[in-house]
């Protein structure tokens, strides 16, 4: 295990925009949100949550996917053009295709409805972890991994063929927690308990797809990768890049 890896902390903060087109929903998530400390604001639909992020600078959006005119993940595409602020996608759909689809426009995490108060206090802490402590400022600045990558943990970049490259900061997390155990697999449960939360053991296909997006931003080739090595059955393992065979 690399001991010289920056530590992570958590912080939760408390400004979130719910958007949604139905009153009741919103009620329903502002009183229990507001019993949690939270300080709610609401847009009824895409363009007044575009304009609420700009002028309200809220620090987490709760997003519904089915609204009128601008759906749900329209809104998160523009959104991301301007903001990496962290969104959950709410939704009536429970089918894992639009669970993918929404955390491939950009989504931090998915809650499907009907969701407990308990169910959607937990993800909102839990996106709020990882956001604060993948902003944390580490001890340590560039980690080289080869000639070709290193990690660059101040600004939460990767740098490839000498190419600054930003990740998002559940990227930064799981790339982080793969290094810090580089040379030994890494199952997929403890993944998802480090990166996302406890919250989230049954979400294998999280994982899975945040792997092949660091791939896509790492790997020369990412159908055959070098850095992230895949594991059937058990997890993902990190090239132990520390080893004299690595070099």
């Amino acid at each position: 295990m690399l001991s010289n890896l920056p530590r992570q902390h958590t912080k939760d903060h408390k400004r979130i925009l719910v958007v949604d087109d139905e009153p009741r929903m919103i009620g329903f998530i502002r009183m229990n949100l507001e019993i949690e400390g939270y300080q709610v604001f609401e847009a009824h639909n895409g363009l007044e949550a575009l304009d609420a992020v700009r002028t309200k600078l809220p620090d987490l959006v709760l997003l519904d996917v089915m609204m009128p005119e601008l759906d749900g993940f329209e809104t998160l595409k523009m959104l991301r053009e301007f903001s990496n602020i962290p969104v959950i996608m709410l939704t009536a759909k429970g089918e894992e295709n639009d669970k993918v689809y929404g955390l491939e426009v950009g989504a931090d995490d998915y809650i499907t409805k009907p969701f407990s108060p308990r169910e959607l206090v937990g993800r909102i802490k839990a996106v709020l972890r990882r956001v604060q402590a993948a902003a944390e400022t580490p001890d340590q600045s560039i980690l080289k991994i080869d000639d070709r990558l290193s990690v660059d943990f101040n600004r939460r970049e990767v740098i490839v063929n000498n190419e600054r490259i930003k990740l998002r900061p559940t990227e930064y997390r799981l790339l982080y927690h793969l290094i810090e155990n580089a040379g030994w697999t890494v199952p997929h449960d403890q993944l998802l308990a480090k990166v996302w939360g406890y919250e989230y053991r049954d979400e294998a296909h999280y994982v899975r797809l945040y792997v092949n997006y660091l791939r896509e931003k790492i790997e020369e080739d990412p159908s055959n990768p070098k850095y992230i090595l895949t594991e059937r059955g058990v997890g993902y393992r990190f090239i132990d890049f520390k080893s004299p065979s690595d070099e």
